[in-house]
C-alpha cells in the first residue's frame, strides 16, 4: 500500500540516503516476465542477471500469492512496500515504485518498469540540505543531492506527484517522474553542479493530467564555503494557462457534443450538458416564441394580479435548463413561456445582441428578481453570485438567449468566460439556425413537390383510378417522384409514373420540368416508345444546360426513370414503354403477373432504343404502377417485398382506395426513407354499342353519305340534340379526307359517358393544320369552324396514316 506524505516536519535525520547510492530498476513485460535487470537490482536483491532474467516477475515476491503485483499491474503507477525475497532466501520489505509505460517497438504493447533506491551504502545526513531547500523553495519544492537523488520533498511536491516522500527518496527525477522533460531537468542539475548556474526547464508532473505544463527553476543549493553540495527543483502551474486550456478542451467538447441532431431541443438541451457543471452551475436556453398566425400575438402568462404582463418586451419559450445537483433549478421547465421584460439581462441581450456580465448585487439582476420573480426566482433561490446572458445568433438573426449563472464556484464570470459563452451559444446557434433551414427547405421542397403532382384526376371512362404519394422522411428530403393520368384521344388514357434521381428541392424542379414535357408529348399523341425516345432528348439536353449554368458537370435529371402506358378501352389494349423502371404488375381473375415490358435504359443516357410492349386485357383488370421506394423496405428482401405487393393485389377488393392502403399498409413498417408514388387503375371497356365504323368510298359523294349515318347514330343513342353540330363536323373532316388524303377512309364515332368524339382516318401522312382565310378565299375555314364547334380536336399518326379527331363534350350546356 502507498504510504501518506511525510510530514515536512519530521526530523531531517530520518531520511539519510545512500550518498552516491544506486537505483534498483527492473522491467516486467504483459506475460509477467522480467525482461531488464539493472546491476542495482542485483546488488540489492543479490540475482545474477542469467539467474532472473526470462523468469516471472512473482518470483522475486516472498508472498507470490498475495496481491501485490496484481495491485501493481492493474493501473498507470503503484507505490507501497513490498515484501521481496533476497536471493540467499531472507524476507526484505522495500519501498518501491511501479511505472506502466508503452513499449517502444512497432508492434506495440506494455511493460512495467520497477524501480527502488538501493539502501546499505554510508549515509549522508539531509538535515542541512533539506534546511537550505525549503528556506529557498515557495512551494513546490524538491531537494536533489550531488548523485542527482532525491534527498527532501516539500509537502506541496508530495501532493503534486501524490507520492509519500519515504517512497521518492533515493530515487532520480526520472524514476519519480518518468515524462516529458524529466531528462533534460537532469542535464540542468548536472550542468549546475558545475557551473551553478541556474536552470529553468518545463516537466510534467501530475500523473493524472500528464499534459499539464509545470514550469520548473532548478538553483544550486551551497555551504557557507560557497560550494555546490546539492540542486534545489522548484516548480509552479501557471493558473491562467490552465484555464486556458480547459476553455480550450471545454470548446473542443461543445464541437463534438452540441447540434448531434436536427431537433431543436435536443440542441438546446446539448448546450446546457455541456456549460454546466464544466463552465457554470445554472443554465438556461429561452427560444422566442413564434406568434400564432391567427392572432398575431404570441402568448404571455399573466401577471400576479391575472392580467397580461404589459412592457413590449419579447416573449420567450423555455427549450432546456440543467443545474448542478447542490443548485436549485430554475422554477420553469422546458416549455413554458416567459415574458421578458425590456431592461432585464435577456431583454436586453435580445435587444442589443450582445452578451454582457452581471454580479448577483447588480441593480438591473435585483430589478428583475423582484418585479418578475417567477422568471428570476432562482437566482435569489440559488445565492447566484455571477449571471451571464449572451444571444443566440446565426446569420444574422438572433432567436434566443442563453443564461448561465455561478453559485458553487467561487470566480465569477469574466470577459473570456464571455467570450466562451459566446462561442459555445454561437456552436448551438448555428445548428438550430441549420435545423431551422432545413425545415424551412423541406416544407418549401413538399409545397413544390406538390404543387407540381395532379391535385385532381380527369375525368374519363377509360379507368378507375386511385393514386398514393408518400414523401420520404429522410434527412435527404423529399424527392423527385411522379405520377400523372392524361386523356388522350378516342377515349385512351395515358398512365405515367415516374422518378427524379436525387432528393430536395431540385429534384422536384426537375420532376415538374420532365412532367411537362410528358403532356405535352402525350398531346401529340405519340406511341410510348416514341415519347420515350423524345423525352431521353429532353433530359439531355436539361443536364447540358444546368451543367452550363453551373459551371460544372451536373445531374439535370440524368437517371430518371419513367413508365408510360397508354390504354384503349375500345380495342381493350394497353401499350406500354419503360425507361429504367420496375414493370407494371397487372391482375386478371385473382392472378398477379409482372407485364413483359422491356427494361429501356434511364433517361438521360442518350441515343439508345426503347421499346413498346402491347397486351390485351379483360374488362376489369387491375393495372398497379409504382416506383421503387416501394420495393425498397429496410425490413425484409425485395422477394419479400414482391410477395407482399402480389398478396395485396390479389385479394379481391371494392374500391382501388382500399387497394392502395392495403399495398401500403402491408409493405411499409415504417415512414419510408424514399419518395413513393402508387397508381392503381381498374380497365373498362366501351362495347361495340358504344362504337360506330363505316368505310367510306373515295369519293366526294360520299361527304353526303356520311352525314346521314352519323345523324342516324346519333337518334340510336339518343343524341339527337347533338346531331347539327355532329353534322357539320363530319362535313368538314370527310371533305378535308377527301380532298388532300388517301384511300382508304374511315369515319368513327365513340359514345361515352362524357364525351362524343369522332375520327375520320386515311392512309396520307399529312396532318391538316388551322389557317387564318382572307376574305375572299373559298376554302380555308373548315378546322377552323371544327376548332369552334368541338372542345379538343387533334390528329394522331399511325405507321399506316394519320387520324383526324374531334371531341364534343357531353354536357347539358
Amino acid at each position: 500500500m502507498e504510504r501518506p506524505p511525510t510530514s515536512p516536519s519530521s526530523p531531517a535525520g530520518t531520511h539519510a540516503v545512500p550518498q552516491g547510492g544506486r537505483t534498483a530498476a527492473v522491467t516486467v513485460d504483459e506475460r509477467g516476465v522480467v525482461t531488464g535487470w539493472s546491476d542495482g537490482a542485483g546488488l540489492l536483491l543479490g540475482y545474477p542477471p542469467a539467474e532472473i532474467l526470462g523468469h516471472k516477475a512473482t518470483e522475486l515476491l516472498a508472498e507470490p500469492d498475495g496481491d501485490t503485483w496484481r495491485e501493481a499491474a492493474a493501473g498507470p503507477r503503484w507505490s507501497g512496500t513490498a515484501a521481496l525475497r533476497h536471493h540467499d532466501g531472507h524476507r526484505l520489505d522495500h519501498d518501491v515504485l511501479v511505472h506502466r509505460r508503452p513499449v517502444g517497438d512497432p508492434l506495440g504493447g506494455t511493460e512495467w518498469l520497477v524501480v527502488s533506491a538501493v539502501t546499505g551504502l554510508p549515509p549522508t545526513t539531509g538535515q542541512e540540505l533539506g534546511e537550505w531547500a525549503f528556506h529557498q523553495s515557495p512551494c513546490v519544492a524538491a531537494v536533489f543531492d550531488a548523485g542527482l537523488r532525491l534527498v527532501r520533498a516539500s509537502a506541496g511536491m508530495q501532493r503534486a506527484l501524490s507520492l509519500a516522500e519515504g517512497t521518492m527518496r533515493g530515487l532520480r527525477l526520472t524514476d519519480i517522474a518518468p515524462y516529458e522533460g524529466s531528462a533534460e531537468a537532469e542535464a540542468g542539475m548536472r550542468r549546475i553542479l558545475d557551473d551553478g548556474a541556474p536552470q529553468d526547464v518545463q516537466l510534467h508532473l501530475d500523473p493524472a493530467d500528464p499534459a499539464r505544463d509545470w514550469h520548473a527553476r532548478i538553483v544550486p543549493l551551497t555551504d557557507p564555503g560557497g560550494r555546490v553540495r546539492a540542486v534545489a527543483l522548484t516548480a509552479h502551474s501557471d493558473p491562467s494557462e490552465q484555464l486556458v486550456r480547459q476553455r480550450m478542451l471545454l470548446l473542443s467538447d461543445a464541437g463534438t457534443r452540441i447540434g448531434t441532431t436536427s431537433d431543436v431541443q435536443c440542441t438546446a438541451r446539448e448546450l446546457a450538458d455541456v456549460a454546466v457543471p464544466a463552465f457554470a452551475d445554472v443554465c438556461a436556453v429561452d427560444l422566442l416564441d413564434t406568434p400564432p398566425r391567427s392572432t398575431g400575438l404570441a402568448h404571455r402568462p399573466p401577471g400576479r394580479d391575472g392580467t397580461p404582463p404589459s412592457g413590449g418586451g419579447p416573449t420567450l419559450r423555455r427549450a432546456a435548463v440543467r443545474s448542478t445537483p447542490d443548485a436549485p433549478p430554475p422554477p420553469h421547465p422546458s416549455g413554458d413561456v416567459l415574458h421578458c421584460p425590456p431592461w432585464s439581462p435577456s431583454g436586453r441581450c435580445l435587444a442589443d445582441g450582445r452578451g454582457a456580465v452581471y454580479t448577483g448585487d447588480d441593480e438591473v439582476v435585483g430589478r428583475w428578481a423582484q418585479e418578475d420573480p417567477q422568471a428570476a426566482a432562482w437566482i435569489r433561490e440559488s445565492g447566484a453570485h455571477s449571471l451571464l446572458a449572451v444571444p443566440l445568433t446565426a446569420a444574422g438573426v438572433t432567436f434566443g438567449v442563453a443564461l448561465f449563472g455561478r453559485n458553487r464556484w467561487t470566480e465569477p464570470f469574466d470577459a473570456d468566460d464571455l467570450w466562451l459563452a459566446e462561442q459555445l451559444a454561437a456552436r448551438a446557434a448555428t445548428s438550430i439556425h441549420g435545423t431551422a433551414r432545413t425545415e424551412r427547405q423541406h416544407t418549401t421542397t413538399m409545397t413544390l413537390q406538390r404543387s407540381l403532382l395532379p391535385h385532381t384526376l380527369p375525368e374519363q371512362s377509360a379507368l378507375d383510378i386511385a393514386t398514393r404519394y408518400l414523401p420520404s422522411v429522410s434527412e435527404a428530403g423529399v424527392g423527385g417522384d411522379w405520377f400523372d393520368v392524361i386523356p388522350l384521344s378516342g377515349t385512351r388514357v395515358a398512365l405515367v409514373v415516374g422518378d427524379v434521381v436525387g432528393h430536395g428541392i431540385r429534384a422536384a424542379a426537375t420532376m415538374g420540368r420532365v412532367r411537362t414535357a410528358v403532356r405535352t408529348l402525350a398531346d401529340v399523341d405519340l406511341p410510348p416508345d416514341e415519347l420515350l425516345s423524345h423525352l431521353d432528348d429532353l433530359v439531355v439536353h436539361l443536364s447540358a444546360e444546368e451543367a452550363d449554368s453551373d459551371g460544372e458537370e451536373a445531374a439535370g435529371g440524368v437517371g430518371t426513370t419513367c413508365l408510360y402506358g397508354v390504354y384503349d378501352p375500345v380495342t381493350r389494349r394497353l401499350d406500354v414503354a419503360r425507361a429504367g423502371h420496375p414493370p407494371p404488375a397487372v391482375v386478371t381473375e385473382g392472378t398477379v403477373t409482372f407485364l413483359d415490358v422491356p427494361a429501356g435504359p434511364p433517361l438521360g443516357l442518350g441515343g439508345l432504343p426503347f421499346e413498346s410492349f402491347e397486351t390485351e386485357l379483360p374488362e376489369g383488370s387491375v393495372i398497379a404502377l409504382y416506383t421503387n421506394g416501394l420495393l425498397e423496405p429496410r425490413d425484409h428482401d425485395i422477394d419479400d417485398s414482391l410477395d407482399r405487393m402480389f398478396a395485396a393485389l390479389a385479394r379481391p377488393a371494392q374500391s382501388l382506395d382500399t387497394v392502395c392502403d392495403r399495398v401500403l399498409t402491408s409493405m411499409l413498417t415504417h415512414r419510408p426513407d424514399d419518395d413513393i408514388a402508387l397508381l392503381v387503375a381498374r380497365t373498362r371497356a366501351l362495347h361495340a354499342d358504344r362504337v360506330a365504323t363505316w368505310q367510306l368510298p373515295f369519293d366526294l359523294a360520299a361527304v353526303a353519305e356520311a352525314r346521314r349515318r352519323a345523324t342516324d347514330q346519333l337518334v340510336a343513342w339518343r343524341l339527337e340534340d347533338a346531331a347539327f353540330i355532329t353534322e357539320l363536323i363530319v362535313s368538314e373532316m370527310v371533305t378535308n379526307a377527301f380532298r388532300y388524303g388517301r384511300p382508304p377512309v374511315r369515319l368513327r364515332l365513340i359514345h361515352d359517358d362524357h364525351a362524343l368524339t369522332c375520327e375520320v382516318f386515311d392512309s396520307s401522312s399529312t396532318a391538316p393544320h388551322m389557317r387564318r382565310a382572307h376574305t375572299y378565299d373559298e376554302g380555308g375555314r373548315g378546322l377552323l369552324l371544327v376548332g369552334q364547334l368541338t372542345q379538343r380536336w387533334g390528329t394522331r399518326h399511325a405507321g399506316t396514316g394519320k387520324t383526324v379527331w374531334a371531341e364534343q363534350f357531353l354536357t347539358e350546356d
